[in-house]
This record gives structure tokens, C-alpha cells and sequence, in this order.
């Protein structure tokens, strides 16, 4: 049998230690004032000691307070956070999926015909963010190539779904001024050109460097003429075959594959582990193609 505090009680109390006075936590919870003083008597008594100094005319925590609301927070924010998870999943049932908007527009959607026919039973439900805001903490699984933000943990525990491919991509007719290219570069994912530098060996010289806060958005100014952008060889495979783009370079493998990062804390489930197991052989198969 749990031994927990009367939980109205400790709500009261949460709301009592938050706002600092019993006046604002009884408006707060549209309770009256009398109520809220009698449910936090109720749980000082269960304590067995106040929780509450006198402050002028407010109220102060001591030691004991300061313990118990630490835990309250703490364990109202988990339920919290849980319990919106909870609704979201009963009202709109479905794999939450993150990835950057790039993926899913160049990639994940057009191919998501083949996913449903493969995987009728599962739907997926899609976030889109750019790089600098890509965390995927409420999602199921996010999908990403640069995880180096975030923790060894996380990191070791990614799901490897296939290799990513980067080379230096422009439009047909661009003339670079003096010889010297313009760099088009990626705001948040500024490493990818580093690591696309130290595998080829012919040396690229930069007049200057643009960028833009989407992969999205440096594909379309290559395809402008304003420069050269290094994209993963995926995104821009309709680009490529009908010729507004050219990688002149190639494409070179990188160390860090596509990668799926399940939820923290939360096992894989089947729907996840159908997306995963789609995604390796869909994007093994299209590198393959375009390695052709």
C-alpha cells in the first residue's frame, strides 16, 4: 500500500509555495481562501510539523517546505507532461515522428504512400522543426543525421537506419565571381561542411558565405544561383535528375548515418518498430539507386 500525502492537500500546498501567498494559489484554483488554509492545515498535520514561516504578512517556506515542494514540482510537472501525452495519444492516436522540415517535405512525405501499403495498421504523425530546435521530447522517435548536440546516452542509444551521403551542390549555369565560389551554409548544422572538407581531398575556396535556417531554403538559393550549398544527396535527387542542379564533386559518406532517437524512457513500441525497420530498407534502397 502507497503511503503518499492527501494529494488535494499537497496541490494546495504546490500552488500555496508557488505563488507565495494563500490568497493568489485560492484564485488560482478557484477555491476559497478558508478552503485552501483548512487543506494545508490538513497536510501539516498529516506531516506532523508546520511547513510555513511567518514572513511580514506573507508566508515562507522552511527546510521542510522547501523539501516537500521540490518534490511536489517535480512530480506534478512529470504528471503533467505525462498526462498531456496521454490525451494527445487517446484523442489523436498515431507514431509521433520529429524530424527537420526538410526531410519531411523532400522525403518522408512523398514516400509516405509506400509506408501506409507497407504498414497499414500504423499512422504516423508528424513534427516538423529546424535543426536548432529539434530535440523531440514529446515525439515517439525523432529522425536526424546530426545527434552531436546531444548526449553520449542518447547517442548510444540511436537506431542507425542507413548512411548519409553529403557533396557541395549548384545550379548548371552558375559562374563563380573571380573563381571563388559563395558558401552556402546551413545556420545550425554549420559541421557539415567541415566533415564534407576533411573527406575530399581537392581543396574549394570561398569568396564568401551565406545562410539560411533550413536545408529547404539553402537548396532553393543554389538553385537560385547564388552560391554552392552541401546537401545530403536524398533531398535533391529530383533536382538532379532533371538538371537544375549538378554536384560537380560527387557525394562522400559521412560517419554519422540517418539516425532514429526513440522517445527517453519510453520502450520502442511495434508502430515504432515498423517505421524503423521501413525506413532502413527505403532509404538503403534510394541510396543505392542514386550510388547507380
Amino acid at each position: 500500500m502507497r503511503k503518499l500525502p492527501p494529494l488535494s492537500a499537497l496541490r494546495a500546498f504546490e500552488s500555496i509555495a508557488r505563488n507565495g501567498s494563500v490568497t493568489r494559489a485560492a484564485a488560482e484554483l478557484h477555491r476559497t481562501h478558508g478552503a485552501l488554509s483548512r487543506q494545508l492545515r490538513l497536510l501539516q498535520e498529516d506531516v506532523g510539523g508546520p511547513l510555513f514561516d511567518k514572513a511580514g504578512t506573507g508566508l515562507q517556506l522552511n527546510d521542510a517546505g522547501h523539501a516537500l515542494y521540490d518534490l511536489a514540482r517535480r512530480g506534478f510537472d512529470e504528471l503533467e507532461t505525462g498526462y498531456a501525452r496521454v490525451l494527445r495519444q487517446a484523442r489523436d492516436p498515431g507514431l509521433h515522428v520529429a524530424c527537420s522540415a526538410t526531410f519531411a517535405m523532400r522525403w518522408l512525405v512523398p514516400n509516405l504512400e509506400r509506408f501506409y501499403r507497407a504498414c497499414p495498421d500504423v499512422r504516423l504523425r508528424l513534427s516538423m522543426t529546424s535543426a536548432r530546435q529539434m530535440r523531440g521530447e514529446d515525439a515517439d522517435i525523432l529522425i536526424a543525421w546530426d545527434l552531436s548536440a546531444y548526449t553520449s546516452a542518447d547517442r548510444a542509444r540511436a537506431i542507425r537506419l542507413s548512411g548519409a551521403a553529403f557533396g557541395p551542390v549548384r545550379a548548371p549555369g552558375y559562374k563563380p565571381a573571380r573563381g571563388r565560389a559563395v558558401r552556402i551554409a546551413h545556420d545550425y548544422t554549420g559541421r557539415a561542411w567541415e566533415n564534407w572538407q576533411a573527406r575530399d581531398a581537392r581543396p574549394m575556396s570561398f569568396a564568401r558565405e551565406i545562410t539560411f535556417p533550413h536545408t529547404h531554403l539553402c537548396i532553393e538559393a543554389a538553385t537560385a544561383g547564388l552560391g554552392v550549398a552541401l546537401v545530403e544527396r536524398r533531398l535533391v535527387r529530383r533536382e538532379l535528375e532533371d538538371g537544375t542542379l549538378v554536384a560537380p564533386r560527387g557525394f562522400v559518406e559521412f560517419d554519422d548515418g540517418m539516425m532514429a532517437l526513440p522517445a527517453q524512457g519510453r520502450p520502442l513500441s511495434r508502430e515504432g518498430q515498423a517505421l524503423v525497420d521501413w525506413l532502413r530498407s527505403a532509404l538503403d534502397a534510394q541510396a543505392a539507386a542514386g550510388a547507380d
